[in-house]
């Protein structure tokens, strides 16, 4: 695994449950703890290269990887890990865009959908951060079981104090289980990729300004086919500012303890469920699951471009629903995704204690979403323009910021930092927000989309 994988903060951050098994005294680990001995390991490293080159030795590092170069590709590991990336944003677009046309009905307690698709992403990053089978079987060493076997052997005898001896070889075997998983591509996709795309943090600060200004959508009718719901803001009433402070204050409370809750419940449900999980064999992995996953990414890829460029209901009356509905937002989600992977890459290290990788994505993904949302109902364009913007929405901007690393993040920094980062986020966004799409609402206000009709 290259070495700045290790600034993705899906990888860096502590399990959000670090004492599973209730022990009476734990030590706990915290986001900056983490990256602060990552550094330390780096810079040593560096250190002694340096030093075997000075001597005339070839660095250890060098002999080891030449010693692995037929076990493992550098080259293959950072094209499996990008292609696990785009199919899986494929995967997180669809089933956002899904969740929110299944939770945006009439008579829905809960108007702004986008809460569930965070809630469900942020509860599978938990699921996946504490599940401890799923990859047990990877390179070929299930060293989790075998530690496991080796604490029983040794808690049969509690007398002998080997109880304590137990406890260690148990908490040695997650340890370096979870430093092994974390180097798999298909991790990598499935947390950062999967998870970061069915989470939307632009589309989060969208409904708080929305909420803020009294103009969020309400289901009012349901769809006459199984397609994009009737948005209406006609039973919006007039309210004063307090009314309206307080709608912000729902949306921006409800999301975020709902999506920190679901990440802790993803984690219990893991250590719940153990004994009842697969484990995915090493072997079908590597050879077969890692090389269709380059073709099925980059094939889904093209096709996406292909639909949008000629889109089966060309011959149908107009408009052409099919581009507008989810595939200008899948020709898109690639961008977005791999965005907020190099971003992490290169930033999120710069700052133990303010992930400014993730700061910068999700900034940026709500400035771009509050741009398309303002041509979107600007009177030109035309039905394409709007639908292009609607797939920048829906998947460059969805796929480029995220709530479920966000949440992690926030569950993991120290408590000053953690309230430090996650208000800056929010504020700093609703900010250019509210200059973005408050200009245009307040002084012209929106005009009605075309691509709706």
């Amino acid at each position: 695994m290259p070495d700045n994988y290790v600034n993705l903060d899906e990888l860096a951050t502590p399990s959000p449950i670090e004492n599973p098994d209730e022990n009476q005294l734990y030590i706990h680990t915290s986001l900056e703890e983490a990256k602060n001995k990552e550094q330390d390991y780096q810079r040593n490293q560096e250190r002694e290269r340096r030093e075997s080159i000075a001597r005339g030795e070839q660095p250890k590092e060098e002999k080891k990887e030449e010693a692995e170069t037929e076990k493992v590709s550098r080259f293959a590991t950072q094209l499996y890990t990008i292609s696990y990336l785009i199919l899986f944003s494929f995967l997180g677009t669809l089933a956002r865009l899904g969740l929110q046309a299944i939770t945006f009905y009439p008579g829905a307690p809960v108007v702004f959908s986008e809460l569930w698709a965070n809630f469900g992403g942020s509860f599978f990053m938990g699921f996946l951060s504490e599940d401890r089978m799923l990859f047990k079987n990877e390179w070929g060493t299930p060293t989790y079981d075998q530690q496991i076997e080796q604490a029983k052997k040794h808690g049969q005898d509690e007398e002998s104090g080997s109880g304590s001896e137990s406890t260690i070889d148990l908490q040695a075997a997650k340890k370096a289980h979870n430093a092994t998983k974390k180097t798999l591509p298909l991790y990598i996709g499935l947390a950062t990729g999967f998870c970061g795309c069915f989470t939307s943090f632009s589309s989060f600060i969208r409904d708080v300004f929305l909420a803020m200004s009294n103009d969020l959508p309400t289901p009012l009718n349901h769809p006459d086919d199984y397609g994009r719901p009737t948005a209406s803001t006609t039973a919006t009433v007039h309210r004063n500012g307090g009314y309206s402070f307080m709608a912000l204050l729902a949306v921006i409370i409800t999301t975020i303890a709902l999506c920190i809750s679901g990440l802790y419940i993803g984690a219990h449900i893991a250590i719940a469920s153990e004994p009842l999980i697969p484990s995915l064999p090493f072997k079908f992995c590597r050879k077969i699951l890692d090389r269709v996953a380059v073709f099925l990414a980059w094939g889904c890829w093209l096709g996406a471009i292909f639909l949008a460029i000629w889109p089966p209901d060309r011959h149908n009356d107009p408009p052409e629903i099919w581009r507008g509905r989810a595939v200008f937002a899948l020709v898109f989600a690639p961008l977005g995704c791999l965005g907020r992977f190099y971003a992490s890459l290169y930033l999120n290290g710069k700052i133990a204690s303010f992930p400014l990788g993730t700061f910068a994505v999700n900034i940026l993904g709500t400035a771009v979403i509050g741009m398309s949302y303002d041509l979107q109902h600007a009177p030109l364009g035309g039905v394409v323009g709007c639908q292009v913007m609607q797939g920048i929405e829906d998947g460059f901007c969805g796929c480029l910021t995220t709530v479920s690393t966000w949440v992690s993040e926030l569950s993991s920094l120290r408590r000053r930092n953690a309230y430090r980062y996650g208000a800056a986020s929010v504020i700093v966004a609703l900010c250019f927000l509210i200059v973005i799409m408050g200009s245009m609402q307040w002084s012209t206000s929106f005009s009605t989309m075309q691509c709706t009709h």
